[in-house]
């Protein structure tokens, strides 16, 4: 809508805007949409980072048959798109998109399942965060593999030796947020930036590195508070116009410490960003990047091979490859269904898994650049996931009523 606007030369303008960084004789400038592709969006997959590695530990991805199926449905859900992408653009010059309907955007997937409240299952709510989860996977080692270029292996030496002292962190015990986010963006992002693989690599890197491990467990936990506030209590009556003596305030602070202690840094950090995540980080991101300016014909620009391969990839071939891997995993043996998930629901979660957005957005953005054919993604994007969100939601919402 912006780009479209009487002011769309101004919105457009205003994302180039070069800001700088740095002191002395160390200057970074880049521009502002820059910054956000490959600054703000780390921190997003700093986040899928952690989400991967709480899966992996604790959640869906932690047992061989549970994780199963989600990873079968998402390995399908990125081959099919790809495929049909790769179909319609073989030979042109959109052929390098073939990335872009691979992805999924598990907040605006998780989001329209949520809408359908207790129509669905929890365990299709699950399955769709493991999926989503295990796609997110998959579009990093894509990224890495296939849209990153001109590699400075020098640079990347220098991010694994920050990454081994951030390891070492870890393994000392240390738990303060402050020298995994200084090493972490000083060193592993700076590294990598400068690197030739994408940034935000980093950030996934760097999210393995958080402790996972939380130093009291849940039995001396409750022990230890029960003994605390028996303290509180001994210290005396606080009323409501009273204030409380060093004894309250001794016992208050050592709670504090034994509540931090019984969560993992690594949930901690999760909890925390998370909020950012959703309200500022995507916002900003997809503000700056789902601009799509519509001059000329604009059934012309739908009709491009690139906006048909990305809308077919991410409408017909999310159903095919989800649906279809997922059935294959559940013959053979190697999956079982969640209890009370259906096929009928596994379709419907093929449909929602079409919903591309943010990842799709970022990795046409590395795909095309500033070529016109970026404006040809864009749109397929748009147009692939608004169908796809609605589609799924018809199909589930449909469901309650057998």
């Amino acid at each position: 809508m912006c780009a479209n606007s009487p002011w769309g030369s101004q919105y457009l303008a205003f994302w180039q805007t070069p800001i700088a960084v740095g002191f002395g004789e160390s200057i970074l400038s880049k521009p502002l949409l820059v910054w956000i592709n490959d600054g703000l969006m780390a921190v997003f997959f700093f986040v899928v980072g952690l989400e991967i590695k709480r899966e992996v530990l604790v959640g869906e991805l932690a047992l061989p048959r549970q994780a199963a199926l989600p990873i079968a449905a998402a390995l399908g859900g990125m081959l099919a798109p790809a495929a049909i992408y790769a179909a319609l653009n073989a030979g042109t010059a959109g052929a390098a998109g073939w990335g872009v309907p691979m992805a999924t955007d598990i907040a605006f997937a998780l989001g329209v399942l949520t809408l359908l409240g207790r129509r669905v299952p929890v365990a299709l709510k699950v399955f769709l965060a493991a999926l989503a989860i295990a796609d997110d996977l998959g579009a990093v080692v894509v990224i890495a593999s296939f849209y990153s270029s001109g590699i400075s292996w020098t640079s990347l030496g220098v991010g694994a030796g920050f990454l081994v002292v951030l390891v070492a962190f870890n393994r000392a015990g240390v738990r303060h947020p402050l020298p995994y986010a200084v090493f972490g963006i000083g060193g592993v992002w700076l590294a990598f930036l400068v690197s030739g693989v994408h940034p935000t690599i980093a950030g996934v890197l760097n999210a393995m590195t958080i402790p996972a491990r939380a130093r009291m467990d849940t039995d001396e936990f409750l022990a230890r508070n029960r003994e605390i506030l028996e303290a509180f209590k001994r210290a005396g009556h606080s009323g409501p116009h009273e204030f409380m003596n060093e004894a309250h305030h001794a016992a208050l602070g050592t709670l504090v410490a034994t509540v931090q202690d019984v969560q993992t840094p690594m949930e901690r950090l999760e909890h925390l960003l998370h909020p950012w995540l959703i309200f500022a980080v995507m916002p900003i991101f997809a503000l700056a990047n789902a601009g799509v300016v519509l001059t000329g014909d604009l059934l012309e620009t739908l009709t491009h091979p690139v906006t048909l391969g990305v809308i077919a990839g991410l409408v017909l071939g999310k159903q095919l490859g989800v649906t279809l891997f997922a059935w294959v995993a559940v013959r053979s043996g190697l999956a079982v269904m969640p209890s009370g998930v259906t096929w009928r629901h596994i379709y419907g979660v093929s449909w929602l898994a079409g919903i591309g957005f943010t990842m799709s957005l970022f990795i046409a953005g590395l795909a095309f650049g500033e070529s016109p054919l970026l404006h040809s993604a864009k749109l397929g994007i748009l147009c692939g996931s608004v169908v796809a969100g609605v589609g799924g939601w018809l199909i589930l919402r449909g469901c309650s009523n057998r």
